[in-house]
C-alpha cells in the first residue's frame, strides 16, 4: 500500500470526497452495468449540452453520494469532477435541468426503465443466478407509504404509518431475500394496498426472474396479511409457489382458533402461544398447514391470526436452521413455522427500512407520477449497485459482509481522497486518505477490484 507512483507533467490531481465511490464507479463502467439505461430509455427531451439519459445518471450518482434530494446535485455531484469521470461522465446537469427531464418522463418512459432495470439486474445480480435445484428462492413481498402534497398526482388518502388523514403513494416491493437485492419495485396509487398490488408485482418478478413453472415450484412467496385473501392464496398455489403467508381475514383468524385444542407457549415470547388448527376443510385449491397464534393485547384480550403455509415440517426446519430430528417434536415444528413469518422482519422490511434510511426514498417526491415512478427505478438501481459493491469488496474486506445501505453510503462511498489523471481525464491513481479509519481496510479490496484496469490504489495524506 506504500507503492510510489511517478507522475509526469501531463498528470492531474484532483481531491474528492468519494475516493472510495470513484474506485466502484470504475467497476460500474468497466462492467457496463449502466449501458442498459441508454439502449432503452428515450426520453422525448431537447438535447442542449447532456442527454437525458446522461441526467438520470446524475440523479443516480447523487443517490450514492447520500443526497435527499434531487436538489443537491450542484453541492455533491457537480462540484466533483473526479466523481464524475469515475462514473464515465465529463461533466454534471445542473439540478434544475435534472429536475425538468424527469418531470419531462411519460408512462412510456417507465416502462423503458423498469425494462433497463430489469435487463441490469439479469446481468448483474445473483437472485437472477439462482440454483433453483438446490436451494429455495425466496421472495418478500410487501408495500410502503410514501406520503406527498395534495397537489401530486395520484396522491390520495390511504394507510401511512403513524401518520393519520395523509395523502400519498404507495410504493410496492419484491426483494430476492437471500441476496437482498430488489427484484421490482412498482409506484401505486395511495389507496392501493397489496389485496390489489400482489398479482402485477409478482407477475413483473416472474418477468424479471424468468421463472417457468417448474422454478415457481422451487419459490417461496412470503407475504403479510394483506397478500393472504382467499382469492390470492389460490393465485398463487395455481402459479404454482409455495406460499408462507398470514390469513387476510381476522374473523376467520378467530374463528379457527377456537379449533385449537392444545395451545403451546412461544419459547422466545411469553406473550404468544401457538396451535394446530384443527378443522380439516379449507377454501384453497390444495393443503396448507394452518397454525393459530394469540397474543396478548394491552387490554388483556387475545389477538389471533392464523398463518398459512404450504412447507412442510422438514422444509420449514431446514429453513430455519433446526435439526431434522426436531419433526418429532410438535412445539419446535409449531415455532419453526411461526419463526420463519417473524423473519419478514430480516428481509423485505429491513430493506424498505435501510432505504429510507441510507438512500432517502421518504424524504423525496415528484408532483408527476411518471417523474415519481421514473425516480423510484433509479433508487431500486441504487440499492442493488450497493449490494452488488458489497459483493465486489467483502471476499477481500470481510468487515462490509453484513454492512447494510446505510453504512454503505455513509461510510464505505466517503472516503476522501486524491485522484491522479491523466490528460484525458482517465483515472491513474487513487489515493485514500489514510487518517480515516476504514481505508487500511478498504484500500486492498480497491486495488484487487481495480488490477485489471491498471488503476494503482494506495493510501496518503490528504
Amino acid at each position: 500500500m506504500e507503492t510510489q507512483v511517478a507522475m509526469s507533467q501531463a498528470v492531474k490531481e484532483r481531491f474528492t470526497a468519494y475516493a472510495s465511490l470513484c474506485g466502484l464507479g470504475r467497476q460500474v463502467v468497466a462492467r457496463r452495468v449502466l449501458k442498459p439505461l441508454t439502449a432503452l430509455v428515450q426520453i422525448a427531451q431537447k438535447r442542449v449540452r447532456y442527454s437525458p439519459v446522461d441526467k438520470l445518471k446524475d440523479a443516480l450518482l447523487n443517490l450514492l453520494a447520500g443526497g435527499t434530494g434531487v436538489v443537491e446535485v450542484n453541492k455533491l455531484v457537480r462540484s466533483d469532477v473526479g466523481l464524475q469521470r469515475a462514473f464515465g461522465r465529463t461533466g454534471c446537469a445542473e439540478q434544475s435541468v435534472i429536475q425538468d427531464t424527469l418531470d419531462a418522463c411519460t408512462a412510456e418512459n417507465v416502462t423503458q426503465m423498469q425494462q433497463a432495470v430489469a435487463v441490469i439486474y439479469r446481468q448483474q445480480s445473483q437472485g437472477y443466478r439462482h440454483d433453483y435445484e438446490s436451494d429455495w428462492q425466496l421472495l418478500d413481498v410487501d408495500m410502503t407509504g410514501r406520503p406527498c402534497g395534495r397537489k401530486a398526482e395520484l396522491a390520495t388518502p390511504g394507510y401511512f404509518a403513524h401518520q393519520r388523514n395523509r395523502r400519498g403513494r404507495q410504493m410496492g416491493y419484491v426483494t430476492a431475500t437471500w441476496y437482498a437485492e430488489t427484484v421490482v419495485a412498482r409506484l401505486f396509487a395511495g389507496r392501493e394496498q397489496l389485496t390489489t398490488a400482489l398479482r402485477p408485482l409478482l407477475e413483473a418478478a416472474a418477468e424479471t426472474l424468468h421463472l417457468d413453472r417448474a422454478r415457481r415450484c422451487r419459490t417461496i412467496v412470503r407475504v403479510d396479511a394483506g397478500g393472504g385473501s382467499v382469492d390470492d392464496i389460490n393465485w398463487l398455489l395455481g402459479q404454482g409457489y409455495q406460499v408462507h403467508s398470514k390469513d387476510f381475514s381476522t374473523a376467520r383468524a378467530r374463528n379457527l382458533a377456537h379449533t385449537v385444542q392444545f395451545w403451546w407457549p412461544d419459547p422466545y415470547n411469553s406473550k404468544r402461544e401457538m396451535g394446530w388448527v384443527q378443522t380439516p376443510t379449507t377454501p384453497y385449491q390444495q393443503p396448507v398447514q394452518r397454525i393459530a397464534v394469540r397474543c396478548r393485547k394491552k387490554n388483556r384480550q387475545w389477538g389471533y391470526a392464523v398463518l398459512l403455509s404450504t412447507l412442510t415440517p422438514s422444509e420449514v426446519l431446514w429453513l430455519t436452521g433446526q435439526p431434522d430430528a426436531a419433526v418429532e417434536d410438535p412445539v419446535a415444528v409449531l415455532y419453526a413455522y411461526v419463526k420463519f413469518y417473524d423473519l419478514r422482519g430480516g428481509g423485505v422490511e429491513t430493506e424498505i427500512k435501510e432505504d429510507k434510511q441510507g438512500l432517502g426514498t421518504k424524504l423525496r417526491y415528484k408532483k408527476r407520477f411518471a417523474a415519481q415512478a421514473v425516480l423510484l427505478q433509479l433508487e431500486v438501481l441504487a440499492h442493488n449497485l450497493i449490494r452488488w459493491a458489497r459483493r465486489w469488496l467483502a471476499p477481500h474486506c470481510p468487515t462490509l459482509q453484513h454492512w447494510g445501505i446505510v453504512r454503505f453510503v455513509r461510510d464505505v462511498f466517503r472516503v476522501h481522497g486524491k485522484l491522479v489523471m491523466n490528460q484525458y481525464g482517465q483515472i491513474l491513481h487513487i489515493v485514500l486518505n489514510q487518517a480515516d479509519p476504514l481505508a487500511a481496510k478498504l484500500g486492498p479490496a480497491l486495488a484487487s477490484l481495480l488490477e485489471h484496469q491498471d488503476i494503482a490504489v494506495t493510501l496518503g495524506e490528504i
